[in-house]
Order: structure tokens, then C-alpha cells, then sequence
């Protein structure tokens, strides 16, 4: 019944003015406006609807993933664009002082938006482990 429906995702946020100058310009991705909410528009084709919501509540787990060919890179550009990445120091979850998990699985760091919502895990091992499986495209590097 579905099958041909372009389905999107989406996810509120308390003040769409602060999403809108942290997607667009930080994160540096196209937005539009329309009728009081945001669209990303991801590479792929992909969109995501930021819709606003007063009493928002921010996620605890990761809402959005940008697979990426060079974690230490990205990690590097988005901090010079001030962007904040997570350091954690648990048992079953380290990062380095860059905020970067490395050897348990994929190489992933994790940021948060404004609303205080968990946004990036980047990896090209995850893009590829994808890709064996038919999502998204083959990275080009290790």
C-alpha cells in the first residue's frame, strides 16, 4: 500500500530559528522554510522535516547520521565551526579527546543540535556495512 510513498523522517525542536541557523550554516546543509517548518535537504535526495514543538523533550539517542570518508577531518571542521562533540568516558563507551570512539565497531562521534538532540555518527566503515547490505553508497576509502 506504501510501497511508492517517498517516506521522510522527521523531529521537533523547541525554537526553529536556532535549527534553522545550526543546519544551515554551521552544518552547512540547504534548508527551507514553509509554514513555520524547516526541510533539510540531505545529499541523496533525502529530506528531513524540523517541525516546531514548545514543550520539546530532546532525544537521547542519535536522530540523524551523516556518513562521512574522514571522521578526524570532519570532526576538526565542524569544531572550528563551533560545533561540540560528546567525550565520553564510561565502561562501554569511550571517546578520545576529540570526542571520537575508536576500535569498538565503527569510528563514530556524536554531536548535539540546539535542541540538545544527539546528531552525527559518521563512519565509513558504517557506510560500507550499509552498502553490503543494500542502503546508502559504497565509501570510496578506509
Amino acid at each position: 500500500m506504501l510501497e511508492d510513498s517517498k517516506a521522510f523522517s522527521g523531529f521537533a525542536v523547541p525554537d526553529v530559528e536556532k535549527a534553522k541557523e545550526f543546519y544551515g550554516k554551521t552544518l552547512g546543509l540547504k534548508v527551507s522554510e514553509d509554514h513555520g517548518m524547516l526541510r533539510l535537504h540531505l545529499s541523496g535526495g533525502n529530506n528531513v522535516l524540523v517541525y516546531p514543538k514548545p514543550n520539546h523533550v530532546p532525544a537521547t539517542f542519535t536522530i540523524l547520521n551523516f556518513p562521512v570518508n574522514d571522521v578526524d577531518q570532519t570532526v576538526d571542521k565542524l569544531s572550528k565551526r563551533g560545533v561540540h562533540f560528546e567525550i565520553y568516558d564510561k565502561p562501554d563507551l569511550k571517546t578520545d579527546q576529540k570526542g571520537i570512539m575508536r576500535g569498538k565497531g565503527p569510528t563514530i562521534a556524536w554531536f548535539k543540535d540546539p535542541a540538545g538532540k544527539h546528531s552525527l555518527s559518521a563512519t565509513v566503515r558504517l557506510r560500507r556495512a550499509f552498502s553490503r547490505r543494500g542502503f546508502g553508497e559504497k565509501a570510496s576509502k578506509d
